[in-house]
């Protein structure tokens, strides 16, 4: 709950509200005229900040850097481990009777990378991490094994850590029950903006990791002039951003 507090205060649009609402303060304090000026200024400030990172342009090229330091993107390009690690990543578990069935949201990639993954040889086993979620019924871990299951995987290769609640959980616990095991190295999948936030924890618990990033969402994309118009979906992609940063920054 309070790294989800933390990502909203520190995303483009919650920097934005602080930012304006101290500027509006005080441009109408009403004395002295500097810091009325200074108010207008700050105001304006905060508007084009969160004007800079709606752009579809300014978000992709921040998001794009980011996820160039994932790793491999190929499934050839992933070397062999004895485990494979997923990490849950907002999926949820069914609710009956309106949803009867897991939500993957967009971690779905994630899955479908790791199945991929498994029937290439890359590694004979699969541990699934995700703890309960307030949105589903069941952990993000049985969730996801669900659909692994459907996607051919053995249910007798698959394992659960489903107590975690973040990546610094997943990291934590995925370890420490690795090492009872006897095993020290893994293939990591997530989000290819979250990886290197999540290699940073894995290897800060002990684990040697071959990253196996999924679910890119920058592409070459010709230039048009919507690139330079605000975006809802480009404001929400540059939070997302700086919560990985923040989170990077926070991990060190």
């Amino acid at each position: 709950m309070l790294g989800k507090i933390v990502a909203a205060i520190i995303s483009p649009l919650g920097t934005a509200l602080i930012l304006g609402l101290l500027g509006w303060a005080m441009a109408w304090a009403g004395r002295p005229a500097q810091v009325q000026r200074a108010g207008r200024v700050l105001a304006g400030l905060a508007l084009g900040w969160l004007l800079l990172w709606s752009l579809p342009v300014a978000s992709d090229g921040l998001r794009g850097w980011i996820e160039a330091q994932a790793g491999p993107r190929t499934v050839e390009a992933v070397p062999a481990a004895p485990v494979m690690v997923v990490l849950g990543g907002g999926v949820a578990g069914p609710r009956a009777p309106l949803r009867p069935y897991p939500d993957l949201n967009s971690a779905g990639d994630r899955l479908w990378h790791a199945a991929r993954l498994y029937h290439a040889g890359k590694a004979p086993r699969v541990l699934l991490s995700g703890g309960v979620t307030r949105t589903g019924d069941g952990s993000e871990a049985e969730a996801m094994r669900r659909f692994l299951i459907d996607m051919g995987v053995p249910a007798a290769a698959i394992e659960l850590e489903d107590a975690s609640q973040n990546t610094a959980g997943n990291a934590a616990l995925t370890a420490q029950a690795l090492k009872t095991q006897g095993v020290d190295q893994v293939i990591l999948v997530t989000s290819a903006l979250h990886m290197p936030r999540a290699r940073h924890l894995f290897d800060r618990a002990g684990l040697t990791v071959h990253a196996a990033p999924a679910d890119h969402e920058v592409i070459d994309m010709p230039f048009d002039l919507l690139r330079v118009v605000p975006d809802a979906d480009a404001l929400d992609g540059s939070a997302r951003a700086f919560k990985e940063l923040f989170g990077r920054l926070v991990g060190r």
